[in-house]
């Protein structure tokens, strides 16, 4: 597996997975440092970043999605897509180099999600077993016969390269969680299991940063609020289609301070990903857009003997093969 490293904090990185060097889309949402404006881009083989919004008024082209939104490309559905590789194949042939990846500020693909990211808790049995003696709720001895659901709130959207906030009067107790998230494409209620992977935009990396403190002594072990505190959510560098990608047996990796703390595959997931989406659409409508971090492997910093947590001044790397790595400096209030 080759690694992609960022070249320094806040800016993305030189190298592009290999996974998805057959012509694969990186959908991202980015900053041009000559405009604040953000919007939505496709980073190529080369390390050029695609403005949509720039090259379809080049090709007087008249988008079915606001080009500065991610989540009205996903609401564009096959309309959209079709029309992203339409400006991608033509910018191809376009050697100005301009909008080096390295130049631009990449955001989180949905800088703003419409509503609180799904995860799922528990989803490697390792990470649960490992769980048992250090979480507050020790009664739960026996491993869920259904996916265990919570929620983040939308302020926890953080972008692939940005400091992730560190506020010592409220938590100290800051941990890791490297997962690959899903981005729902397609508006579905009850969908069957045969059905699942047809409602599904593309993947991401993302890491459920969590306050462990937070979670199991203030609030009683429920996981909302330890969860939730702004910033604590960084997702990217890009989403690539599900067209692109396979997940099925993908590696994830989590380092602090380059050390590695993380190390595990979407094979070892007890909920499947058709699973996932089947019983979370049960009596609930699932949006374009929505978001679901799908569980994380074990080597979380609480359940280590000692404990181990985030502090200002560490990098925290999040790596999802084929996707790329999140790198966040924890930087205190």
């Amino acid at each position: 597996m080759t690694t992609t490293h960022a070249v320094q904090l806040g800016q993305a990185p030189f190298s592009i997975p290999p996974a998805l060097a057959q012509g694969g889309l990186r959908l991202v949402t980015f900053l041009p440092f000559q405009n604040l404006s953000p919007r939505i881009g496709v980073v190529l083989d080369d390390g050029r970043v695609a403005d949509i919004a720039q090259e379809a008024e080049i090709l007087k082209m008249i988008l079915s999605f606001d080009p500065h939104s991610m989540l009205s490309l996903i609401a564009s559905g096959e309309m959209g897509m079709v029309q992203i590789k339409l400006i991608v194949d033509s910018f191809k042939k376009n050697r100005n180099q301009v909008n080096p990846i390295n130049e631009v500020k990449l955001l989180s693909p949905i800088p703003r999600p419409h509503s609180n990211i799904y995860c799922i808790g528990w989803n490697y049995l390792e990470h649960f077993e490992e769980g048992l003696n250090a979480r507050a709720d020790k009664g739960v001895k026996e491993y869920p016969q259904n996916p265990v659901v919570f929620t983040k709130a939308v302020n926890t959207m953080n972008g692939p390269f940005d400091a992730i906030p560190y506020d010592g009067t409220n938590s100290t107790a800051l941990d890791w969680e490297v997962e690959l998230a899903i981005v729902i494409g397609t508006k579905g209620k009850n969908i069957s299991e045969a059905n699942a992977m047809s409602h599904v935009f593309g993947y991401t990396a993302y890491n459920d940063t969590t306050c462990r403190d937070v979670q199991q002594k203030r609030h009683g072990g429920q996981w909302f609020k330890g969860k939730s505190l702004d910033g604590h959510g960084p997702m990217g560098p890009w989403i690539v289609p599900a067209e692109s990608f396979n997940p099925d047996n993908v590696r994830l990796i989590c380092r602090v301070n380059g050390v590695e703390k993380q190390n595990g595959t979407t094979e070892q997931m007890y909920f499947k990903i058709p699973r996932i989406i089947a019983e979370l659409s049960r009596g609930l409508t699932l949006e374009a857009g929505d978001i679901i971090a799908t569980g994380t492997p074990p080597g979380v910093g609480y359940s280590r003997t000692p404990a181990e947590f985030l502090k200002p001044g560490d990098v925290m790397e999040s790596e999802v093969e084929g996707l790329g790595c999140l790198r966040n400096l924890i930087v205190a209030e």
